[in-house]
């Protein structure tokens, strides 16, 4: 499902990037380690007809992927801000940044920013909102929340009721090895046969098989990246050993990628998120290369800011997205976000934005105060 109506091409000033710190409301602990505070660089590009905004979805350090802030930092002001500024000289369009950056390997998270930034640049100068763009079909998106791990069963099963309480309508929980199986009892035990899920994030192998088929008996709706990211051959082998079916996320890094795991029969479902493959755009195309094969895909999060948040919604309602995405609210992760309308649960549900753009305006006091690094490029 190409993009029908291609957005007109922009002149770009100067691009804009900031490190933020923003203060989660309580610590996110997976197989990875513990998030107290989420480092992120927001992207700016200032052209003649007002400004679009973007953000790069790093982590402070390289273990959900080898990108990294500080990488990401550097990568963007002495290769991919150049070369983008370059080339819109005399204006560029968003389906042409990936071209104009392609020559830079990897980095695709970097790459997502500086393209989400021109998309809204271009789209609100055109009064287009990125759900329209996009071929979002929906208003609103089915909302499920991710829940890291807790001190305990106890304290998971107390966590995972106060969300439910909120009216996320899908629960995920993360695992590890030792704080899989049980973990995963105490929750089905207390709530009854909630939409469930489990995520991974690559803490196992396949000599960990075994443990992964107890889950079997908790009818989830899928099991999230067992296995490392390179793993696709043991993700095959694993995905023909259990019932519950195998959802790739590190995995997909692209199109191809995509297409490589589903020819091997290595997951049932896929997780998209635009960070990681390289952009919005690269995400419609996993889209429509799984819808067109059948497969179920869902919209994942990077604990983004209320920019990225809202992109995400608008990817969501596209007609591919089946399941209940990480979509959550604002105030799940930041008791103050970066934008004027945070995100807001509305009966377990997410309104796509209609505004022109990613449809959210940015708050500049909150930014400032966020704002640890700053810096300006320009031609």
């Amino acid at each position: 499902m190409p993009i029908v109506r291609p957005a007109a091409p922009v002149r770009i000033d100067a691009v804009e990037l900031r490190v933020l710190h923003l203060p989660l409301v309580s610590p996110f602990t997976t197989s990875f380690g513990t998030e107290t505070v989420r480092e992120v660089i927001v992207v700016r590009v200032r052209t003649g007809d007002g400004d679009g905004w973007g953000e790069i979805v790093t982590q402070q350090a390289p273990l959900y992927s080898s990108e990294y802030t500080q990488g990401a930092w550097d990568v963007t002001q002495r290769f991919l801000a150049p070369a983008l500024l370059d080339a819109a000289a005399e204006g560029v369009a968003p389906e042409q940044v990936s071209t104009v950056l392609a020559p830079f390997v990897g980095h695709r998270m970097a790459k997502a920013g500086l393209e989400l930034a021109v998309l809204d640049a271009a789209l609100r100068a055109a009064g287009r909102p990125l759900g329209e763009y996009l071929g979002a079909t929906v208003d609103r998106v089915p909302s499920g929340v991710s829940v890291g791990i807790q001190r305990d069963p106890s304290a998971l099963v107390d966590a995972v009721g106060g969300y439910l309480d909120d009216g996320y309508v899908r629960i995920k929980i993360k695992i590890k090895p030792g704080r899989d199986v049980a973990d995963t009892a105490a929750v089905r035990d207390a709530f009854g046969a909630i939409a469930l899920q489990v995520d991974a994030n690559s803490a196992y192998t396949l000599e960990d098989a075994d443990t992964l088929a107890e889950l079997d008996r908790f009818d989830l709706l899928l099991i999230e990246q067992p296995l490392q990211e390179d793993d696709i051959v043991d993700h095959a082998a694993l995905a023909a050993r259990l019932r519950t079916p195998i959802c790739l996320d590190e995995s997909i890094v692209s199109a191809k990628a995509a297409r490589d795991a589903l020819a091997l029969r290595a997951a049932a479902i896929i997780n998209i998120k635009a960070g990681r493959v390289g952009g919005y755009l690269e995400a419609v195309r996993v889209h429509d290369l799984c819808r067109e094969a059948g497969v179920p895909v869902w919209c994942g999060g990077m604990l983004e800011t209320g920019i990225g948040r809202a992109a995400n919604a608008a990817l969501a309602a596209l007609p591919g997205f089946t399941l209940p995405g990480d979509l959550s609210a604002s105030d799940r992760f930041y008791a103050r976000d970066i934008v004027r309308e945070p995100i807001v649960l509305d009966d377990g549900h997410v309104r796509v934005p209609t505004a022109p753009g990613i449809g959210v305006e940015i708050d500049p006091v909150a930014l400032e105060d966020a704002t640890v690094a700053r810096v300006e490029l320009r031609r």
